[in-house]
């Protein structure tokens, strides 16, 4: 982490800070298991790239999915508590994905594990938009390098203990998530630093109803959700397409394990040296609607190297044994996808989030935040299980190119729709009264 996000870091108040630290904590536990997972589900269990791609998408619904129940009980039950209540049952879920092996208990340790997303990360957002105030875009820039820091240790610690064995993986994640849960119990404020508390804001003389209502009349946001959705089904391949890309291009065993782990390290080390000066060039040069475009488009066109590299054949050899050339064809173009995954969301994210921000009025922002998720969750399972599909097909009838395809077309789909609503000046809208 460089001199000058450190300083950034420490000019921000004690909250804010904390909140970094445990999304750091977070992160951590999570990618020290999820960039395994698949490899796990396919090689470990021998599942269908359709089943892996349910099960992952079934993590992604209930978190994603769930995440405007989560963000309305935030509104209004205060932050603190779905933080922590989201960590403690993370705790279950992870714990059980390393000691269940059916279908059904994969499910539903999995369903597990994104509930508790949907509890504490729009209650994490939120908190953190308040408490940063005019520095929000900073702060989330901030924020993300926290996030991506989790990424970039995590899959080290996590092929360490995959080497050894996926349940113990599994294990001591969720452990961290144990141990995370009792630090903020003790630590994190309970209120926010305006001194309001969530109900305060959240309205709480309406009933949920009532505030669902405002928010889905809020025709501005939600036309801004449905063109992010995009964005998310791209960067989600990190986890699915990736990873499987890795192993059809360089077989199993310690060389898939170790380009897994290089593909999150080159990503999250990108971001950790990077985000914050991106963030201050965008804000110099660029309109937050035009930033948010820019790096969805760049999300789009991470899927052209491996577009390019259908056309290559691949060297015989298997693993390191190989050589060089298979390494860097079964490597190469997934960690150059995902690199550019990491710039776009870097260019990206810190806007995106302020905007949701912004088209919420500063009103239920938690609520806003759930919404935005439960439509890119929607969105993520449906683009899951068509991306498992067409890795299917692709292996099935040859055609190698056609997963890529489909990805760059999105991405250029969502950005085209994004440079639209900027351009008609629909993303700095008021929202509509509720």
């Amino acid at each position: 982490m460089t001199a000058g996000t450190l300083a950034q870091f420490r000019s921000h108040r004690p909250s804010v800070q904390l909140l970094m630290m445990n999304q750091f904590t977070i992160n951590l536990g999570f990618y020290m298991l999820m960039p395994y997972l698949a490899a796990h589900l396919s090689g470990g269990l021998g599942l269908a790239g359709w089943t892996i791609g349910l099960i992952l998408g079934m993590r992604n619904f209930s978190q994603q999915g769930m995440f405007l129940v989560g963000g309305t009980l935030a509104d209004r039950l205060g932050y603190k508590p779905l933080i922590v209540a989201g960590c403690l049952l993370r705790t279950v879920g992870f714990a059980a994905l390393g000691l269940v092996d059916s279908l059904p208990a994969l499910l539903a340790a999995s369903a597990a594990t994104g509930l508790a997303g949907a509890l504490f990360n729009p209650a994490v957002r939120a908190y953190l938009a308040a408490d940063a105030g005019e520095r929000r875009v900073e702060a989330f820039a901030l924020f993300n390098v926290f996030y991506q820091a989790g990424i970039l240790l995590g899959p080290l610690v996590g092929m360490v203990l995959t080497g050894v064995d996926f349940r113990l993986t599994c294990l001591v994640s969720a452990a961290v998530f144990a141990v995370l849960s009792a630090v903020q119990i003790r630590a994190l404020p309970a209120a926010r630093g305006s001194g309001k508390t969530a109900q305060d804001d959240g309205g709480s003389g309406e009933s949920v109803l009532a505030q669902w209502r405002s928010v889905v009349r809020n025709r501005p946001f939600l036309l801004f959700s449905a063109a992010m959705i995009g964005s998310y089904v791209l960067t989600f391949q990190v986890y699915l397409a990736l990873p499987l890309e890795i192993r059809r291009a360089g077989g199993d065993g310690g060389f898939g394990t170790a380009a897994v782990a290089l593909l999150f390290a080159v990503s999250g080390l990108s971001t950790i040296l990077f985000q914050t000066r991106v963030t201050a060039w965008c804000r110099a040069r660029l309109a937050p609607g035009q930033a948010v475009t820019r790096g969805v488009l760049i999300m789009g066109l991470a899927f052209v190297p491996l577009l390019a590299a259908t056309a290559l054949p691949v060297p015989d050899g298997g693993g390191y044994g190989g050589g060089a050339a298979r390494w860097l064809l079964a490597a190469g173009p997934p960690v150059l996808a995902a690199l550019l995954l990491a710039l776009g969301t870097m260019i990206a994210y810190p806007f995106e989030m302020d905007t949701i921000v912004r088209l919420s009025g500063d009103r239920l922002v938690a609520t806003h935040y759930g919404l935005y998720n439960t439509i890119c969750g929607v969105g993520i399972t449906l683009g899951n299980l068509l991306t498992g599909a067409a890795l299917d097909t692709a292996r099935a009838a040859g055609l190698a190119a056609l997963p890529w395809l489909a990805l760059l077309a999105l991405g250029l789909l969502s950005a085209a729709a994004l440079r639209a609503l900027h351009r008609t000046g629909r993303l700095e809208a008021a929202p509509e009264p509720g």
